[in-house]
């Protein structure tokens, strides 16, 4: 593709279908107030529970964003939540020199989205981050499969990946993936003929323990049904349970 010429949209409105430009209604449901949970890991578990049985794929898949300090730039990708309990949401990864790994260290503040096309429904998450105990990491780790835990030690996450050749210009058939694969197949002789792999350092849990959570129900003209479940008090909660908490609950314009 050439350049792309100033004031030129290469996407404009995309939406419905080519006959009908206009974005897509949303009809499949409805919420209100007394349908809510008075605690949002209750009513997120629900909703999670409901987009299984209605097919919604991968409902797992959330986005994961941090931000930098002090410059605020911001990062996001696409991660899995692996657990829900009474503190927050867990996700999993490589807290070494990975870009969220960066934006932890110097703010530990997050925020996950979860989008549910088949149901039209999402869920909004913020709140700070901490790291999961190396005893509730190994927990989760020992249940992934070989092939992942050998990737955990393989990969340094998010580093540049020089392509195979002189002085790392490459050669034209390389574009850095023989290093990544390399780096396994040493990780795979490091470890050969032993069932257990330990855990990396520099890998493990992240859990966002949350100050508000929004649930999101799609409707008809975009007048959408959204509520806010906002944490009352700012305190440490470590060590409490669901319903030791209070939240307040708004209901939100779309």
């Amino acid at each position: 593709m050439a350049a792309v010429k100033e004031n030129t949209k290469l996407i404009f409105a995309p939406a419905g279908t080519n006959t009908n430009p206009r974005a897509d209604q949303y009809t499949k449901g409805s919420l209100t107030r007394s349908q809510l949970s008075p605690f949002p890991f209750t009513q997120f578990h629900t909703w999670f529970t409901h987009a299984r049985s209605s097919s919604v794929h991968q409902p797992e898949t959330v986005c994961l964003s941090t931000a930098h300090l002090p410059s605020g730039h911001v990062s996001s990708r696409y991660v899995y939540l692996k657990e829900l309990d009474a503190r927050g949401f867990v996700i999993y990864s490589n807290w070494s020199h990975s870009r969220k790994a960066e934006d932890v260290r110097s703010n530990p503040q997050a925020s996950l989205a979860f989008w549910w096309q088949e149901v039209e429904r999402q869920v909004r998450v913020e709140g700070k981050v901490e790291r999961l105990s190396m005893e509730e990491t190994k927990r989760y780790y020992d249940m992934r499969a070989r092939g992942s835990r050998i990737g955990a030690w393989a990969s340094d996450q998010s580093q540049v990946l020089p392509p195979a050749g002189e002085e790392g210009g490459g050669n034209g058939k390389d574009d850095g993936r023989a290093m990544l694969e390399k780096r396994v197949k040493d990780v795979e002789e490091r470890f050969e003929g032993k069932d257990e792999i330990p855990v990396p350092e520099f890998w493990g849990g992240l859990r966002v323990v949350p100050d508000m959570v929004e649930f999101w129900q799609g409707r008809e003209n975009r007048l959408h049904d959204r509520f806010r479940y906002s944490r009352v008090g700012k305190g440490d909660t470590k060590g409490e349970e669901e319903g030791d908490e209070e939240w307040k609950i708004e209901r939100l314009s779309p």
